[in-house]
């Protein structure tokens, strides 16, 4: 397993990389099927978000979905701490879903639980929303300052609501494996999902 420690915009102290190296050890007994772990450290440079101000990325790359956890915290051991807890705590669950799913328990599927969604929410989300949401940014619009691009492989709504879980996101871009169309399934209220689909 390859631990893989970088900064953006600061320094890591050698003693730091020794201490990740350490601590990520026993990730290897959660999953024996990681090939990578990258850590990624950063900076808040905002003075009135010092509690916050040092940030730490995990990413485990192995042969299932990608795990990322994040958190920040007044100093980056402190902040690797927390994002360890909450990685453990999605590799965790990770396994367990993997125990149940191939055991004789089978739990309800969210393409069940979500189907009546739709219905219940009016339809997908059309040209009003757009404009209660301001509608499309002029020059004078926000910045895009980070792009990122993935693989599509097709999967099913289960399956990106499980992968969503896995990366500590409120939504999770897929094409789905059923209609074959780019959809978001996104967090609403404690347990409830939310699923938009495109259609050309």
């Amino acid at each position: 397993m390859d631990i893989v420690v970088k900064g953006r915009h600061t320094d890591i102290p050698e003693r730091f990389r020794l201490h990740v190296t350490e601590k990520l050890a026993k990730i290897d007994k959660l999953d024996s099927k990681v090939i990578s772990i990258d850590v990624e450290l950063s900076k808040e440079r905002n003075p009135r978000m010092s509690q916050q101000r040092e940030r730490v990325e995990l990413t485990i790359r192995s042969r299932g979905p990608v795990v990322r956890a994040e958190a920040s915290a007044p100093d980056y051991y402190a902040a690797l701490d927390a994002a360890c807890q909450k990685l453990e705590a999605r590799l965790r669950r990770k396994h367990d879903r993997r125990r149940v799913h191939h055991g004789n328990k089978s739990p309800v599927s969210v393409a069940s639980a979500t189907a009546s969604l739709d219905s219940r929410n009016g339809g997908p989300v059309g040209q009003n929303q757009a404009d209660e949401d301001g509608g499309p940014a002029d020059e004078d619009g926000p910045l895009v300052i980070r792009e990122k691009v993935h693989g599509a492989k097709p999967v099913t709504l289960d399956q990106a609501l499980y992968e969503m879980e896995l990366v500590g996101h409120d939504f999770y871009l897929f094409i789905d494996a059923t209609t074959d169309r780019p959809s978001v399934v996104y967090r609403r209220h404690a347990y409830d999902y939310g699923v938009i689909r495109l259609e050309a």
